[in-house]
């Protein structure tokens, strides 16, 4: 699986003097013939983090003289960051809220939204849990409190640790209305108080591997072997599904949603290029090498 990457990316001296101006950089970018210059800041999803770093250097193996700076967050925070100009391009992996794209709005710009890969959500548990398989309903049950000890689900008689992403994620609201909420997105439900706030996908994934009662859920392109995925079934007595590229490109893991980048306005120079290259067949190879499901590209 994947390495965990440094999640800053800065390899010029350009991205240092254009960081001493503040703000975002794109402004300042040009082309001269083939030779694309320029600095480009992404910011959000954690999920994506690695996703973006990929990109990013892909594309500044090709130019050069390109720098791109990529930090995650939260989907949250790189929204934010692109309403108050501080960003380029913001990743997410969920949709722009309507207030979002009005605060957008009112800065004289609207959201241009890409959809750039698919991403399924892993459950995840220790290895050594013996629990393998779990219902939508019961991780509703988990995560609001109502289901607290792993002999409920056939596993030990141990408390359940419950982990979350914070509230600044992009998948903690998404497991919140289709998982937590059951697809009913203005449903009752809300998470426990109990249910503890990570403030990284890598925070979950680092207390999993190390706690034998822990439970979470992350992007699959996290997934190592230090964790184990559980097989999720949408209702009692449908099929139990693990998370993989093919059983979310095929519709049948139940717990899949579109990644996404945004731009403020629709994007021009060295940010329409790279926003192009991410959704080229060349970029779409890379969602898949980072374990996640590729957008179709037409030839």
């Amino acid at each position: 699986m994947k390495k965990r990457v440094i999640l800053v990316v800065v390899v010029s001296l350009m991205w240092l003097g254009a960081c001493s101006r503040g703000g975002s950089t794109a402004q300042s970018l040009s082309s001269v013939g083939q030779e694309l210059t320029g600095s480009i800041t992404l910011k959000g999803s954690d999920t994506m983090v690695n996703l973006g770093q990929a990109w990013a250097e892909e594309f500044m193996e090709r130019y050069p003289k390109v720098s791109i700076a990529v930090t995650g967050g939260g989907s949250g925070t790189g929204i934010s960051a692109l309403i108050n100009g501080t960003c380029d391009i913001a990743q997410a992996s969920r949709p722009m809220k309507d207030k979002e794209k009005n605060a957008l709005k009112e800065k004289g710009k609207e959201a241009v939204e890409f959809k750039c890969g698919i991403d399924a959500i892993s459950v995840i548990v220790n290895p050594a849990n013996p629990v393998n398989k779990v219902t939508i309903a019961q991780l509703s049950d988990i995560f609001t409190g109502k289901i607290k000890n792993w002999k409920e689900l056939g596993g030990e008689d141990k408390e359940i640790i419950v982990l979350s992403r914070d509230r600044n994620s992009g998948t903690h609201m998404y497991f919140l209305e289709h998982v937590v909420r059951k697809g009913n997105e203005k449903g009752p439900e809300e998470y426990a108080p109990s249910v503890l706030m990570m403030p990284s996908t890598q925070a979950i994934c680092d207390e999993v591997a190390t706690n034998k009662y822990a439970v979470g859920y992350i992007g699959l392109g996290y997934l190592t072997p230090k964790q184990k995925a559980l097989a999720v079934a949408q209702k009692e007595g449908a099929e139990f599904v693990k998370p993989s590229v093919e059983s979310a490109s095929s519709g049948t893991y139940p717990i899949s949603r579109f990644l996404y980048l945004y731009t403020a306005g629709e994007p021009k120079g060295v940010v329409k290029e790279f926003t192009d290259f991410c959704l080229s067949g060349d970029g779409q190879k890379i969602v898949a090498k980072m374990d996640f499901v590729p957008l179709k590209v037409s030839e």
